[in-house]
């Protein structure tokens, strides 16, 4: 079997023209230079070079050769190279699905502080429902999910964040007096909401019973960004992630916190079977500690 080495002693003895100085440009010996041209001489079955003026100089059926065994040694150094890179997290190639507001909200600025120092990794971002999330985590074809209102599977990895709950109204409205907002605030309030169907809209419903006030359904929606647009537009008031909240604070909206405390459960995924990359891994931490700012700490379930 042909062996990387001698290939690379080939290569030295026909840069320097002799054993001694392929040996010194690989720093080894020239005992153990001449070892390897000879066992690559059997290999090949032919004779490598022929002496002139003192120098080595390589046979027609080496010359022939010449061109790939090149091509041979660049592609192993390109590997080596790309190793190292991916062992130093600068390099690969990252898939993340996530919910469609976090595509144009939260995520580009971790994304682009994420390549800021790594500009061999490349990534593909699928924006889509929760359900088809969850189909790609269990299919393998993600490396990382970002999702709400996730029940759990056996063959999918969560790590279940609350992120807190605001009110968010049009600048100047009477709520901005207030200093938290609560359900009996909201009586004579036009609500834009998530879908009825969600995790989120269930835990918001029965905060409203509870204080026995009538929630009044305006406009349902699928994303929270898609509510803040609403609200901009002077069509009601809602109650959703302070994360989406924040980026529309000099766009007309103002917000207050919503009492009683009911987060929105963000949730990041990865499949079990398999294997993390490194730059997975490190994304889902720098992600998860973009999210520190917006934590509800003292969650009560």
């Amino acid at each position: 079997m042909l062996r990387i080495r001698q290939l690379e002693a080939l290569s030295a003895v026909i840069s320097t023209g002799s054993i001694s100085g392929a040996a010194s440009s690989l720093g080894i010996s020239q005992p153990a230079m001449s070892r390897l041209i000879s066992d690559l001489s059997k290999n090949f079955d032919f004779s490598l070079f022929t002496k002139r003026d003192g120098q080595l100089k390589p046979t027609q059926e080496v010359l022939l050769l010449y061109p790939d065994i090149e091509r041979v040694l660049e592609l192993m150094k390109n590997i080596q190279y790309t190793s190292s890179e991916i062992n130093e997290r600068t390099a690969g190639h990252l898939k993340l699905a996530c919910l469609p507001g976090f595509a144009t909200s939260h995520l580009p600025k971790v994304v682009a502080e994420f390549l800021k120092d790594r500009p061999e990794v490349t990534m593909t971002i699928e924006p889509d429902r929760p359900e088809r999330i969850l189909e790609w985590m269990v299919g393998e074809q993600y490396d990382i999910g970002i999702t709400d209102g996730f029940s759990g599977h056996p063959s999918v990895e969560r790590r279940e964040i609350n992120i807190r709950t605001v009110c968010i109204f049009p600048q100047g409205h009477h709520l901005s007096r207030l200093k938290s907002v609560s359900p009996k605030d909201l009586v004579d309030e036009k609500l834009i909401h998530s879908r009825k169907d969600s995790v989120f809209f269930q835990s918001l419903s029965q905060a409203f019973q509870e204080e026995q006030v009538k929630l009044k359904s305006s406009i349902e929606v699928r994303q929270f960004t898609s509510a803040c647009e609403l609200v901009s537009n002077g069509l009601g008031v809602s109650i959703l992630s302070e994360l989406d909240a924040i980026k529309y604070v000099n766009q007309g909206l103002e917000f207050r916190p919503f009492l009683p405390k009911i987060p929105h459960k963000l949730t990041l995924l990865r499949p079990i079977l398999q294997r993390p990359s490194l730059i997975a891994l490190e994304f889902m931490q720098m992600f998860e500690t973009s999210l520190a700012p917006f934590i509800q700490k003292d969650v009560v379930t």
